[in-house]
């Protein structure tokens, strides 16, 4: 089990951004990012707006191996990061080593389309639906209550007994029952505030205002490609925006399947169903590599492959879920190899930066599996006009409290957030704390003339 740290502000202000810790007091923001103007696609539904308290919790639900069935296994290990999460493995791995059935679906601007169902074969209603079924999946995280496997309550009853879930549930919802809907909505939170609209695209439709303009940030072959990916096949393009569509390129609802048929890990086995796919944006790293491989099964590890496929889609007599669109001339493009190429240098621009460093979207947790948690502070805010010292730190049995003669109320938490101890003193108190168990504290001292509040952290040894 993980254990989780309170580590009081002060301290933290020299090394905040280099660990893994969240603030209770001071969130990061989540619910009020901009965007370009020209992005208008939402598919969040009105009783799960984003808020900061809620994509909090959903970001340490994400990162926490504690949701698989061996705590080996996070949602982040399949979405990972770095590779706009997405997965370079052709299938993911999950519990006891198995394998996912499908590719792992880049969740880059999972917010940002009309489509409001999710995975490859669109057998979620909604986001916050698809969020648990991989953790009830019996390979993937393995609370599936099948074969043996304990179900989803066996899960809530095990983060019911971790405290930083305890102290998070009852920051967002005022208490801290834990169900499927809150891990299901704060998940979606989180995941619908990634986004990514900071790349060279961007950049160039906002300087020209319109989508069909010559973009001045772009070269030839970058304008030729979009103006190749905006053009139907009847008026010499690619047809790409059909289906994908700009400026958030994301996927026409409407969509059947795009003729790749094949089951993955399979030459023989048909998969028809899949006919929902992630946003073209962010499909490439910033140093220019591809953010895992591409279709529901993996299949093409290149951009020029897929091109191909589109440049002269096979038609299969046993598909019979073939989009009309890539049928007939639609399915036969006919490009030339300097148009793939002009295709493949204009969606490489669709890459942004931030969102595969952003602290708001990282592990919060460090390499030991530990969450470092700043609670929430009531009162006013602490201020450096209250100065005491504490000593000594770390200590095994008593710690001396000094200050200016005056009235102090000293409030001692544990690290599940539980206030353990609560002295008042006049200036100078010792305190036993030999009956502590080891770990980490918060001391809180309140001056109760000025009410003025000050945190410390003190270590029982």
């Amino acid at each position: 089990m993980k254990v989780n740290r309170f580590v009081p502000l002060l301290f933290l202000l020299g090394i905040l951004l280099a660990s893994a810790t969240i603030d209770l007091n001071n969130l990061l923001n989540y619910a009020n990012q901009t965007k370009p103007v020209y992005i208008t696609k939402n598919n969040t539904p009105a009783n799960n707006q984003i808020s900061n308290a809620g994509a909090t919790l959903g970001r340490v639900l994400f990162y926490d191996k504690n949701l698989s069935a061996n705590n080996t296994i996070a949602c982040a290990s399949c979405h990972q990061q770095q590779f706009a999460f997405g997965d370079t493995a052709k299938l993911s791995v999950g519990l006891n080593g198995g394998l996912t059935g499908r590719h792992s679906m880049r969740l880059i601007n999972a917010k940002f389309g009309v489509e409001s169902k999710f995975f490859w074969d669109e057998r979620a209603t909604s986001l916050e639906d698809q969020t648990t079924k991989p953790i009830q999946d019996h390979v993937e995280m393995g609370y599936s209550g099948t074969s043996g496997q304990e179900d989803l309550n066996d899960l809530i009853v095990k983060l019911q007994s971790i405290d930083y879930y305890n102290t998070l549930f009852k920051f967002v919802y005022g208490d801290s029952i834990i169900t499927e809907t809150r891990i299901q909505n704060s998940l979606a939170q989180f995941i619908r505030s990634i986004q990514s609209f900071d790349s060279k695209f961007d950049q160039g439709l906002m300087a020209a205002g319109n989508l069909n303009a010559n973009f001045s940030n772009f070269t030839t072959e970058e304008n030729a490609g979009k103006t190749l990916f905006l053009a139907p096949p009847n008026q010499n393009g690619a047809g790409c925006q059909g289906c994908h569509r700009a400026p958030e390129f994301d996927i026409d609802p409407n969509t059947l399947n795009n003729g790749v048929i094949a089951a993955a890990g399979s030459t023989t086995t048909l998969d028809l169903t899949n006919t929902k796919a992630p946003t073209l944006r962010d499909l490439f790293n910033p140093n220019g590599s591809l953010n895992g491989h591409l279709m529901h099964n993996g299949n093409f590890n290149n951009l020029l492959a897929v091109i191909n496929h589109y440049n002269l889609v096979p038609q299969n007599p046993n598909n019979n879920n073939l989009d009309p669109r890539l049928q007939g001339p639609g399915g036969n493009l006919q490009l030339t190899e300097t148009e793939k190429n002009a295709l493949v240098a204009f969606i490489k621009t669709l890459t942004g930066t931030d969102v595969y460093s952003n602290e708001k979207w990282s592990n919060p947790f460090d390499a030991n599996g530990n969450l470092d948690l700043i609670p929430l502070t009531t009162g006013i805010a602490e201020t450096k006009k209250l100065a005491f010292s504490i000593f000594p730190n770390p200590t095994s049995d008593f710690i001396y409290f000094n200050a200016e003669a005056g009235y102090y109320n000293i409030l001692i938490f544990d690290f599940s957030g539980k206030q353990i101890e609560s002295i008042t003193c006049f200036g100078n108190q010792k305190i036993d704390i030999s009956h502590f168990n080891k770990g980490t504290y918060l001391l809180s001292v309140r001056d109760l003339k000025t009410q003025n509040i000050k945190t410390e952290k003190i270590i029982k040894k």
